[in-house]
């Protein structure tokens, strides 16, 4: 457990650097300009639409038993608002996603090879085909999930049970990959993942609850719809940060676990406990 809360240490100290802070900008602007425009144009359309589906198919009588069976009827006059905004929060949460792994994956590569494995060969075992399909993959998996499970995540408990577990799945598929697709070759990210696989889905789960967070947003009932571009927003706000620290805390873990396995093979590099006192001390220097 000691490589893990290590890692954890230094995700915190790399997300208080500037230029991790300002990351979080350019995926932040461009998803809110994407839903932005979309929701303005077709947030009605949709709700129409779902609106008409319920009516013609029964919807109304059927969810309203449902909610009233869990206890939760008061929600049936807005059912139908509710299921438009969490079908396309993972939308959202895909255009975030897309926009850091793209935009910040790289410059989180380039930040922590470059201040503590300088010395850590870089043999390109992954690929941008490989990343992406790992991805759209993934993704695709998370989202038929999150379809099935949908019913059960309109009930507040189970909500922080089926989050963290699907987003923690999704980020230990999609950021372990990226995190060793620079560095280590395909028989050592293959190695690591199968060595470290637990670890690994322990930091995706607890990401993955803090990525559950932001769901909170949509717990308000109507007030939920009303204010909902301005939710979107924060919630885009806060899952791109939580990318981008999950991000920061793979790659710590990942680069530690590859410099390990080289050193159990004899390979050069260096020690997979480096303190995190200069990380510290360049932490503190920098913000100064």
């Amino acid at each position: 457990m000691r490589p893990l809360f290590n890692a954890f240490g230094r995700a915190v100290l790399s997300q208080l650097h500037i230029r991790m802070l300002l990351l979080a900008v350019i995926p932040f602007v461009l998803s809110v300009a994407i839903w932005g425009v979309g929701l303005w144009l077709y947030l009605e359309t949709i709700v129409n639409w779902l609106q008409n589906y319920f009516v013609e198919n029964d919807g109304f009588r059927i969810s309203g038993e449902a909610l009233s069976w869990a206890g939760m009827g008061a929600l049936k006059t807005i059912v139908v608002p509710l299921i438009a905004m969490w079908v396309l929060l993972p939308l959202m949460l895909l255009t975030a996603l897309i926009f850091v792994g793209t935009m910040a994956m790289p410059a989180i590569v380039r930040h922590v090879g470059s201040r503590q494995y300088q010395g850590l060969e870089e043999r390109k075992g992954g690929t941008f085909l490989g990343s992406l399909w790992m991805s759209t993959s993934s993704f695709t998996i998370f989202l038929a999930l999150w379809l099935i499970t949908l019913p059960l995540s309109l009930i507040p408990p189970l909500t922080f049970v089926i989050q963290p577990a699907l987003w923690g799945w999704l980020t230990y598929r999609v950021m372990a990959y990226d995190a060793l697709a620079d560095h280590a070759d395909a028989q050592e990210r293959v190695a690591i993942l199968r060595q470290h696989r637990w670890q690994l889905l322990a930091i995706g789960a607890i990401t993955g609850a803090l990525g559950a967070a932001p769901t909170l947003l949509w717990l308000g009932g109507a007030l939920s719809f009303i204010f909902f571009p301005v939710l979107a927003a924060g919630a885009i706000l806060l899952y791109v940060l939580v990318f981008i620290f999950t991000g920061l805390w793979f790659q710590h873990y990942c680069m530690a676990a590859l410099a390990a396995h080289r050193a159990e093979l004899g390979a050069a590099g260096p020690a997979p406990d480096a303190p995190l006192a200069n990380e510290t001390t360049h932490t503190i220097s920098t913000l100064e």
